[in-house]
C-alpha cells in the first residue's frame, strides 16, 4: 500500500491467499493469520516466506468388491457388523479388535453380541438368525445360548429342594435318566424331536409309560423355572407329547388272602402289614408314625399336616375299630417292654427291636412268594380297603378323609369291585326275578287282542255301551 492507494487484487491473488490461509490453518500455524489472510488484510512478512502449495484433489475412488475382513455398511433398521476399536493399555496405541461382532435393537434397546470368530461371514450369519428370530417376535440372544441342561437340572432340584417337595428322591430318579440323553446339550438344542427320541430309546430299554410320563413332566418343570426366572423364553418350551398310561393297577386282598400273607411275615413287621390293610393309609405314612400321634384317651391316630402326600392333615379313630385298637394296644406293650429292656424312649410305633423300620421290601418279597400271592404291593391294601368302605355303605366324603384320597376321581379308580361283589349282584337280581315268578302265578294271565280284530271292535262296543249306560 502507498500513498493510501491500495492495488487492486486479481482472481488469481484473492485464491491464492485464500488456499495459503487454509495451509496455515491445516498445519496448525498461526491460526490467526491465517484468518486474517482470508479476510483480505495484508499478510506479514514472517509469514510470507512459506511455500504455497495447491491444494491436491484425490481422484474419484472405483468402485470395488469387499473382501472378507473389512467394514460393510448395511441398511437401515438391519443392523450393523463391526470390529470394535480399544485403546492398548501399556502404550495407550489404539487397536481394532480381529473379533468382529453385530449389533442390533430390539423393542427398543440396544444389543451388542459377539460372533466368537475373526471370519465376517460368520458375524453375518449371526445377525441374519437374530434378525429372523425378532421377525417371529421372540429373541434368543446370548444369554438364553447360554443355558444348558446342567442349569436347567440345577433350577428343579433347587426348586424341589426350597418348597420341600417329598418327592425330592423320585425327581433325582428322574434327572438322572434325563442327563443321560440331554446332558451335553443347550436348552435351546432340547427340540420336540429330541424328546421323542428319548422316550423312544426309554421304551426300548423296557420303562414303562407311567415312569416315562414322570421324567417327561420332570423335563417340562425344568422349562417353566427357566422361564419364570428370565433364562428362556415360552418360544424355546419343547413340544412334549403326553404318553397314554393303561397301566392302572387294580390288585386288592381278600380276607383268607391277609391271614396267610400275616402268617408268612416276621413278627416286627407283621403289625406294620395289618395297620395298612385295616386303614388303607399309604406305606410312607404308616412306617414314619410316632406314639405322640396315638391318643389312646381319645382313641384316634392323627397324622399332621404336611406329612401326607396332599400335605392334608388326617384322623382315624380306632376304638370303634376293634382289630385296630387290639393292634395299637399290643404293640404300646410291645414297645413298653423293649423300653425297659434298653433303659430308652422308643418314639416309633412300629419298630425293630427299637430301631424304626426303613423298609419292609425283602420280608413283602419272601412272604408274598409263600403265600402264593407274587406281585402283590403294600399299595394294594389302599384298594381293598376302600372296597371295604363302599360295601360297608359309608358315605364317599367320610370314606375319602379316612384315606387321604384329595378327590373323587382318583378315589373312584381305587373303588374296584371284586368278581364276588359281581356274582353277589348278580344273585340278588336272580332273587328278584325268581320273587315276580312266584307271585304271578296267582294271578290271571291277561290276553291282549288288536283293535282291528271282529272280537276287538265287539268289546269296544260293549264297554262304549257300558260308559254311556253309566
Amino acid at each position: 500500500m502507498e500513498g493510501g492507494y491500495v492495488m487492486p487484487k486479481t482472481p488469481e491473488q484473492e485464491r491464492a491467499q485464500v488456499d495459503y490461509a487454509r495451509s496455515l490453518a491445516r498445519l496448525g500455524k498461526e491460526g490467526q493469520v491465517g484468518r486474517r489472510v482470508a479476510a483480505g488484510f495484508p499478510v506479514p512478512d514472517d509469514v510470507k516466506s512459506f511455500t504455497i502449495e495447491p491444494r491436491a484433489v484425490a481422484p474419484p475412488t472405483p468402485k470395488t468388491t469387499k473382501t472378507p475382513g473389512t467394514k460393510r455398511a448395511q441398511g437401515r433398521g438391519l443392523g450393523r457388523i463391526f470390529q470394535p476399536r480399544y485403546r492398548e493399555r501399556h502404550t495407550g496405541e489404539w487397536r481394532t479388535s480381529p473379533t468382529w461382532w453385530v449389533q442390533y435393537s430390539f423393542r427398543g434397546e440396544k444389543k451388542r453380541e459377539s460372533s466368537q470368530s475373526a471370519n465376517h461371514r460368520d458375524a453375518v450369519k449371526l445377525l441374519k438368525r437374530r434378525l429372523g428370530e425378532m421377525g417371529q417376535g421372540h429373541l434368543v440372544g446370548p444369554d438364553a445360548e447360554r443355558v444348558t441342561f446342567a442349569d436347567l437340572k440345577t433350577l428343579l432340584l433347587d426348586d424341589y429342594t426350597v418348597n420341600g417337595r417329598r418327592s425330592l428322591k423320585r425327581a433325582k430318579i428322574s434327572v438322572q435318566h434325563l442327563h443321560g440323553a440331554f446332558g451335553l446339550l443347550r436348552a435351546v438344542d432340547i427340540t420336540g424331536d429330541a424328546v421323542t427320541n428319548f422316550i423312544k430309546g426309554r421304551l426300548a430299554h423296557g420303562a414303562k409309560p407311567a415312569t416315562i410320563q414322570k421324567e417327561t413332566a420332570a423335563l417340562k418343570r425344568m422349562f417353566t423355572l427357566a422361564i419364570r426366572s428370565g433364562k428362556l423364553t415360552p418360544a424355546h418350551r419343547p413340544y412334549i407329547e403326553s404318553l397314554e398310561i393303561h397301566n392302572t393297577r387294580t390288585g386288592f386282598f381278600e380276607p383268607d388272602e391277609i391271614r396267610d400273607l400275616l402268617a408268612h411275615l416276621p413278627a416286627d413287621v407283621r403289625p406294620v402289614v395289618e395297620f395298612l390293610s385295616l386303614t388303607g393309609w399309604r406305606i410312607g405314612e404308616v412306617l414314619p408314625l410316632a406314639w405322640r400321634q396315638v391318643d389312646f384317651t381319645a382313641g384316634v391316630v392323627r397324622l399332621e399336616p404336611g406329612t401326607t402326600k396332599n400335605g392334608e392333615g388326617r384322623t382315624f379313630p380306632f376304638t370303634v375299630l376293634p382289630p385296630l385298637g387290639a393292634l395299637l394296644a399290643r404293640q404300646r406293650e410291645h414297645t413298653d417292654a423293649v423300653e425297659r429292656a434298653q433303659e430308652r424312649i422308643i418314639p416309633s410305633v412300629f419298630h425293630r427291636d427299637g430301631a424304626p423300620i426303613k423298609s419292609l421290601r425283602a420280608a413283602w418279597t419272601k412272604a408274598t412268594d409263600a403265600a402264593g400271592l407274587v406281585g402283590r404291593i403294600p399299595h394294594d391294601f389302599r384298594r381293598t380297603a376302600v372296597r371295604n368302605l363302599e360295601r360297608a355303605g359309608v358315605p364317599r366324603s367320610v370314606a375319602m378323609k379316612l384315606t387321604g384320597h384329595l378327590t373323587e376321581s382318583v378315589y373312584r379308580r381305587y373303588a374296584i369291585v371284586s368278581e364276588a361283589d359281581l356274582s353277589a349282584g348278580v344273585a340278588k337280581l336272580a332273587a328278584l326275578h325268581a320273587e315276580d315268578a312266584v307271585h304271578g302265578q296267582g294271578r290271571s294271565a291277561r290276553r291282549v287282542v288288536a283293535l282291528g280284530s271282529r272280537t276287538g271292535k265287539a268289546r269296544a262296543k260293549q264297554a262304549a255301551s257300558g260308559v254311556a249306560s253309566a
